[in-house]
């Protein structure tokens, strides 16, 4: 299983929120790509990070610091780079891969505008990610701060449908609140989708992730986390061991 460790991203600096509120944010550092490097020597081969300025369409000088950020992680040798965050035209998809992001996560597009989500799908099926939020079983959009009335199994089996192989699912409700997992959750997306998920919101210790590799790479293809990595829940080098499972313990995913 691939472990993510996140970087979520305001006007150039890491943060996290919690349950996605942008009132609720604390900064961890002003280098985003220092941690980056951090997490690379201790084992990492991929990050997540999230442009939240874009997402919540703030102004143009904190996504323009975000941008030179997510640059700079992109050239920090031996890590790759799940990005995403506002990502809502073909030519967002195409300025993230020029960056050097490994995917590229679409989210609000995926409701608001299918016929972008199915270019993007059918031109870079191994480039796009489905970034697929919810609470409640409900999908939610717009730096999840809207609904759509649309449950999250109706939305993934379409994604699957016109050719997403690649998704994240974030349960609101569990997001930076170091809760506990809903392994059952992940599961019922995964049988939506017909292709193993990443895991991302709510995961609070090694156990949480080891519940995750339990559940076998047909349903979980990785696992996102933040908060509690930054706050000492766990160190990278245990969480990496945790995701390897218990026959690989040592190996890095």
């Amino acid at each position: 299983m691939i472990l993510f460790p996140a970087i979520d991203l305001v006007a150039g600096q890491v943060v996290r929120l919690e349950r996605g509120e942008r009132s609720r944010m604390k900064v961890y550092s002003d280098d985003p790509a220092a941690v980056a490097r951090d997490f690379r020597r201790r084992g990492a081969a991929w990050v997540h990070v999230v442009d939240l300025s874009a997402a919540f369409e703030e102004d143009e000088d904190a996504r323009a610091r975000n941008a030179r950020a997510i640059r700079s992680i992109c050239e920090v040798g031996g890590i790759k780079v799940d990005a995403g965050g506002g990502v809502r035209s073909i030519g967002a998809v195409e300025r993230l891969a020029e960056a050097g992001a490994s995917r590229v996560a679409i989210g609000t597009a995926l409701v608001r505008d299918p016929a972008f989500a199915a270019e993007a799908a059918g031109r870079f099926p191994e480039l796009v990610v489905a970034d697929v939020a919810a609470r409640d079983g409900m999908v939610r959009v717009n730096g999840w701060r809207e609904g759509e009335g649309l449950s999250v199994e109706e939305l993934v089996s379409r994604l699957a449908g016109i050719g997403f192989r690649h998704l994240v699912f974030t349960d609101i409700a569990r997001d930076g609140m170091q809760c506990g997992i809903d392994v059952e959750a992940y599961r019922r997306v995964a049988a939506a989708a017909g292709f193993p998920v990443v895991a991302s919101g709510g995961i609070a210790s090694l156990a949480d992730i080891e519940r995750l590799a339990a559940a076998g790479p047909g349903t979980i293809e990785g696992a996102i986390t933040g908060r509690a990595l930054y706050e000492g829940g766990f160190t990278l080098e245990d969480a990496l061991a945790a995701a390897a499972g218990p026959g690989e313990r040592g190996a890095r995913s």
